[in-house]
C-alpha cells in the first residue's frame, strides 16, 4: 500500500480482484415463503394415514392441535374452529385415522404441518379399537355397573320412545304394542345417524327425565331408544359418550333397542335391559293383554272356588276334633273330686288358722301398754318440736336468701333498663335522622318525576295536536259524511239529493248533493281519508 505524505491515507481494497459468488441471497422470509408455496403446491391435496397422539381437546380459541404419527415418523396436524366442528370423527387420543387435508409450513418453527380438512375411520379395525377404548374408559367409571340398572316396570302407563319418527322401527314399535297390550306412547324425534345424531339422543333422553310427575305432559314409566340395523359408521351415534352417560343418568327405566341382535353399541350396558331388535323391546315393555285377562279369569274362578273348598276342609278337622274330645263327665270328674277333698278340709283348717291367730295377738297384746304408749308419743311430740324449730329457721334463712337475690336482680333490670333506654333513643335518633334524609330524597325525586310525566304528557300532547284531523280541519279542509255519520272517501260513493254533513274547523252544516262531478275531470286526491277541500 502507498500513500501521499500530503493526502490523507488511501485503502487499496484487494477484494475487487477477488471473484464474487453467483448464489443469489436470500433473507429467511423469502426462503420460509418460497418453501411454504413449494410444499402447498406439490402436496395441495393429501390423504395421511396415522394414528392421533398429543391430543388434549380443542384449544380456547376453538382450533384443534394434535400429531399424526407411525412406526417411524410423526406429522403435526391442525385443525382450525370451523372446520372442526363440521368434522364427522371427532380426533380422539390412540384412534386410527385417515386425515385429508393439504400441507403446509409454519415458519415459526421451521417445519410442515398438515391442515386438515376431514378426518376418516381408517377401517373398521379403528372403529372398533376406538370403541374398545372408550368402552374400558367408561366402564372403569362404573357407568356399566349392574348395580346401577332398575328393573323395568310391569305395565307401564306413558312409553317414551326415542327414534326417527320417519323409519320403519316406530311403525314395528307401535304396532306390535297395540297387538299386546296398547299403552300411551310419546315420541321424541331424533336422527338415528349422523353429525347431530349423538346429541340429539342425549338431549332427548334427559328431556324425558327432566319432565315433572303430573304436568302437562305426563312423564314416561319406561323409554326406549331404537334404531333399525346398519353399518358399524352408522350406529356410532349411539356409541357416543354422551348418550352413554346420558342412559346411565337417567332414572326412568330404559331399553336399548339398536341395530340387529349382532350389533353392540355403548349404550347397550349402560341401558337397563338390552333388547336384541326394536320389536323384542316393545314385547319386553308390555305384557300380552289376552295372556293377562286369561290369567286373571283363571285366578278369578280359584278365588271362587277356594273359599267352599276351605270351609268343607276346616268342617272335617271340626268334626275329626270333636271326636277326639273327652266328654263334659270326663272333663269335671277330677275337678269335682278336689273339690270334695278341699270341703272336707276346711273346718278344721279355719279352726287351726283361728287358733294361730289368737296366740299371735296374746303375745303382741303384752306389748301394747298404756306407758308404752305414752312414752312413744312423747318421743314423736320432741321430735315434732324440733323439726317444727328447724323449719321456722330453714324459712327465715330462705327468704332472706330470696330477699338479697330480688334485691341484687332488681338492681341488674334498673341498670339494663337504662342502658337499654339509652340505646333506644340514640337508635330513635338515628332513624329519625336517616327518615328525614329520606323524606328530602322522596320530595326530590317526587318532583323530579312529576317535572318529567309533565314533560312527556306535553310532549304526547303535541303528536296528539299534531295527529289529529282538527288541525286539518283548521287549514281550510272539510270532513264529509253522510246521514249514517260515515266518512265519504270520494266522489263516487255520492248520488243526487243525497244528504251529506260537512265538519268545518268552526263548526258543521247539512248539505244536500246536486250531482256527481264530470267523469272527464280528474279529482285531486284528498290528503286525509274522508277530508275534502271546502267549496
Amino acid at each position: 500500500m502507498l500513500a501521499h505524505p500530503s493526502s490523507a491515507p488511501v485503502r487499496i481494497m484487494s477484494a475487487v480482484s477477488e471473484p464474487r459468488p453467483n448464489t443469489p441471497e436470500w433473507t429467511v422470509s423469502e426462503l420460509s415463503g418460497a418453501l411454504r408455496r413449494t410444499v402447498e403446491d406439490a402436496y395441495g391435496h393429501v390423504r395421511v394415514r396415522g394414528e392421533i397422539s398429543g391430543y388434549r381437546g380443542p384449544h380456547s380459541s376453538g382450533h384443534a392441535y394434535f400429531s399424526l404419527k407411525d412406526e417411524g415418523a410423526r406429522l403435526d396436524a391442525v385443525c382450525w374452529k370451523g372446520t372442526f366442528a363440521r368434522l364427522k370423527v371427532k380426533p380422539e387420543e390412540g384412534l386410527e385415522v385417515v386425515a385429508v387435508g393439504k400441507l403446509t409450513t409454519y415458519p415459526g418453527k421451521s417445519g410442515y404441518q398438515i391442515v386438515i380438512e376431514a378426518l376418516e375411520f381408517a377401517g373398521a379395525g379403528a372403529i372398533m379399537a376406538m370403541l374398545e377404548e372408550r368402552k374400558r374408559r367408561l366402564q372403569a367409571e362404573g357407568l356399566f355397573e349392574p348395580a346401577r340398572k332398575v328393573p323395568l316396570p310391569f305395565l307401564p302407563r306413558t312409553i317414551g320412545i326415542v327414534t326417527s319418527p320417519t323409519g320403519a322401527v316406530i311403525r314395528d314399535i307401535l304396532h306390535r304394542l297395540a297387538d299386546r297390550f296398547p299403552r300411551r306412547v310419546l315420541v321424541w324425534p331424533v336422527r338415528v345417524q349422523g353429525e347431530t345424531s349423538a346429541a340429539e339422543v342425549a338431549a332427548a333422553i334427559r328431556g324425558f327425565n327432566a319432565l315433572p310427575q303430573g304436568g302437562p305432559v305426563p312423564r314416561p314409566d319406561l323409554l326406549i331408544v331404537a334404531r333399525g340395523g346398519g353399518a358399524l359408521e352408522d350406529l356410532l351415534g349411539f356409541s357416543d359418550e354422551a348418550v352413554v352417560r346420558a342412559a346411565a343418568e337417567s332414572t326412568i327405566p330404559l331399553i336399548s333397542a339398536v341395530g340387529h341382535e349382532t350389533d353392540v353399541t355403548l349404550i347397550d350396558f349402560a341401558a337397563d335391559v338390552r333388547a336384541p331388535t326394536p320389536t323384542a323391546a316393545a314385547e319386553m315393555a308390555v305384557p300380552v293383554r289376552a295372556e293377562l285377562l286369561g290369567t286373571v279369569r283363571m285366578l278369578g274362578g280359584r278365588l271362587t272356588a277356594a273359599p267352599p273348598r276351605l270351609a268343607e276342609r276346616w268342617r272335617s278337622a271340626l268334626r275329626g276334633l270333636v271326636r277326639v274330645l273327652p266328654s263334659a263327665e270326663d272333663l269335671l270328674a277330677q275337678p269335682r273330686q278336689r273339690l270334695d277333698l278341699a270341703a272336707a278340709r276346711l273346718p278344721r283348717a279355719l279352726r287351726t288358722n283361728a287358733g294361730a291367730h289368737r296366740v299371735r295377738l296374746q303375745a303382741v297384746s303384752g306389748r301394747l301398754s298404756p306407758a308404752m304408749l305414752r312414752a312413744r308419743l312423747d318421743r314423736l311430740g320432741d321430735r315434732t318440736r324440733q323439726l317444727s324449730r328447724s323449719l321456722v329457721q330453714c324459712t327465715a334463712r330462705t327468704m332472706q336468701r330470696g330477699a338479697d337475690r330480688l334485691a341484687a336482680t332488681r338492681d341488674r333490670l334498673g341498670a339494663a333498663r337504662a342502658a337499654s333506654l339509652r340505646a333506644h333513643r340514640v337508635q330513635i335518633e338515628r332513624r329519625g335522622e336517616r327518615l328525614m334524609g329520606l323524606h328530602e330524597r322522596a320530595v326530590r325525586c317526587l318532583s323530579v318525576g312529576l317535572r318529567d310525566r309533565a314533560r312527556r304528557l306535553g310532549a304526547v300532547a303535541q303528536v296528539l295536536e299534531a295527529l289529529s284531523y282538527h288541525g286539518v280541519l283548521a287549514r281550510g279542509f272539510a270532513l264529509v259524511r253522510d246521514a249514517s255519520g260515515k266518512a265519504v272517501r270520494s266522489a263516487a260513493g255520492v248520488s243526487g239529493g243525497q244528504v251529506l254533513d260537512l265538519e268545518f274547523a268552526d263548526g258543521r252544516i247539512g248539505v244536500v248533493a246536486a250531482g256527481t262531478r264530470p267523469t272527464g275531470r280528474r279529482t285531486p286526491p284528498a290528503p286525509q281519508p274522508g277530508l275534502f277541500d271546502a267549496p
